[in-house]
């Protein structure tokens, strides 16, 4: 029987693994799985070799702050994989924890094919890892079709699969109607606490200051499982009556197509809002010491996927010091009183969107990428 090990570091990679899993196991049932994995990968019957919170460490000061603990976790997890013997190693997403691992894996086990999901941003910072990657990876599976000109050159193979966000995969219709009356402001302040503590009192000024010159619109906190609590919190502190946060994701994806705007942590839900043909801008803030330390290795102009491909602000970005509540207030009040703004944004977004977008759906390309090495 041939044996897969799945290599994630956070929810967000357990969640894209469980879809290629789920994808893969539709063409051949008879493989035996094993995993550093989440929720996602478990609801699925994948065991996990330990909890996935123990290594979910993503800002920089996290990573320095956490670095002995980290390298234990590696060597802890090289020799799980070793025992389990994998054809195939498949590490998604984080590439501080999973490349790390597959690298040591490649130099004592070199017939275990290792193969990579979402190339690291090469193209935003330190381009010369392509080199060293290639030593220890036999395939790399990117989002972007740009990215392809990065691996090519080092002669690294790779194929590129799209972006899951993008995938059609979500054909729920949800009548929220009742749930939800008049206009809808549908607001993304982040996932994680660092996060959230940045964003969210901004946010909540903002809409005071909204409700203050009689702007009448209803503000939906879209909230994960982790950020639901801290959310209900502020606003019970807050009372106010036109807030609101849900964390269902099928309601969620009902709530953004109801949306009229949308203000959008930079990240990849940015892409979904686009994809939905809302309009919206971007909103980032962080500690300063992550902030000196990206400011002095990127090598990007733009923090948002659309804005990066077309080398131009399509969609506001408001970062650092210009996330405050009077540039929110203003940026938002100035795009809502021009339509053909609003039209121009969603007429760009559209074109770049099908750029990104792959033949079939992200899941399907890479469980056949994973295949092709199971033969």
């Amino acid at each position: 029987m041939k044996k897969i090990f799945i290599l994630t570091g956070e929810p967000s990679g357990d969640k894209l693994a469980s879809e290629v899993i789920k994808e893969l196991k539709k063409n051949k049932n008879d493989i035996e799985y094993l995993s550093v994995g989440g929720q996602y990968l478990n609801s699925i019957g994948i065991k996990s070799i330990y909890d996935q919170k123990e290594i979910t460490y993503i800002a920089f000061t996290d990573i320095l702050l956490n670095i002995f603990k980290i390298k234990r976790k590696i060597n802890e997890t090289v020799k799980k994989i070793l025992d389990f013997n994998p054809d195939i190693l498949f590490s998604v997403d984080s590439p501080d924890f999973t490349l790390r691992v597959s690298k040591i894996i490649k130099l004592k086990k070199p017939n275990i094919k290792t193969i990579h999901f979402i190339a690291p941003k090469v193209w935003a910072w330190r381009e010369g890892r392509v080199k060293k990657m290639k030593n220890y990876l036999d395939h790399i599976l990117l989002l972007f079709y740009f990215e392809k000109k990065y691996f090519d050159k080092e002669k690294l193979k790779n194929t590129f699969v799209g972006h899951p966000i993008l995938d059609n995969t979500n054909n729920k219709r949800i009548e929220i109607n009742e749930l939800l009356k008049g206009k809808i402001i549908s607001i993304f302040p982040g996932s994680r606490l660092s996060e959230l503590k940045l964003h969210v009192p901004i946010l909540i000024k903002f809409i005071k200051k909204m409700n203050e010159e009689k702007k009448n619109y209803n503000y939906v906190f879209h909230a994960t499982e982790n950020s639901k609590d801290y959310l209900s919190q502020i606003i019970k502190k807050n009372n106010l009556e036109n807030v609101d946060f849900i964390s269902n994701e099928n309601i969620k994806i009902a709530t953004i197509k109801k949306s009229i705007f949308a203000i959008v942590k930079s990240g990849t839900i940015s892409l979904e809002v686009c994809k939905y043909g809302i309009p919206s801008i971007i909103i980032y803030k962080m500690n300063f010491l992550n902030f000196f330390i990206a400011k002095l290795f990127l090598k990007i102009k733009f923090a948002n996927m659309i804005n990066i491909i077309n080398n131009r602000e399509i969609i506001p970005e408001l970062l650092q010091n210009e996330c405050n509540v009077d540039e929110i207030f203003k940026t938002v009040n100035y795009l809502l009183k021009k339509p053909e703004i609003i039209n121009e944004q969603l007429k760009q977004i559209n074109k770049t969107i099908e750029v990104l977008k792959s033949t079939t759906s992200s899941s399907n390309e890479a469980s056949n990428v994973l295949l092709s090495y199971l033969r």
